[in-house]
């Protein structure tokens, strides 16, 4: 089971809504398993049917990670349209076997719908989500 801080979960959704009409991308970083921190990224795509987090962003990202000794714990990014769940593209280019991901869902603007999912070989699984 994933268990992610609210504050989390309420910036995740914050970040979708203020990068309409593309999706948004970041990281969770994680200590044994438990969330540390959230990092905002930029998508590279700019677009709003996939994202790639921009190099530079990623390059930051990794090396904060490596100086607290943090692992990856989540991928996020949204879906402006579309149900949380990932789409064919999402699964083709998920390459973290170990993290989660997780897709912020704005179909219905007014009732964002949060989401985690593992993706390995290609298969996906919905893991279960606790906010605390």
């Amino acid at each position: 089971m994933l268990t992610l801080p609210k504050d989390h979960v309420d910036e995740m959704i914050a970040h979708a809504k203020e990068d309409v009409p593309n999706e948004c991308c970041g990281i969770i970083a994680g200590e044994n398993r438990k969330a540390t921190k959230l990092y905002r990224a930029i998508n590279a795509e700019a677009s709003p049917y996939r994202y790639s987090v921009e190099p530079k962003d990623l390059l930051r990202i990794y090396r904060d990670l490596d100086s607290n000794d943090w692992d990856v714990l989540v991928i996020y990014h949204s879906h402006t349209q579309t149900e949380a769940h990932p789409s064919p593209t999402d699964i083709r280019l998920a390459a973290w076997e170990d993290a989660y991901y997780v897709i912020v869902s704005l179909q219905d603007d007014g009732n964002p719908v949060v989401r985690a999912f593992r993706i390995q070989d290609g298969e996906v699984t919905e893991e279960e989500m606790e906010i605390a």
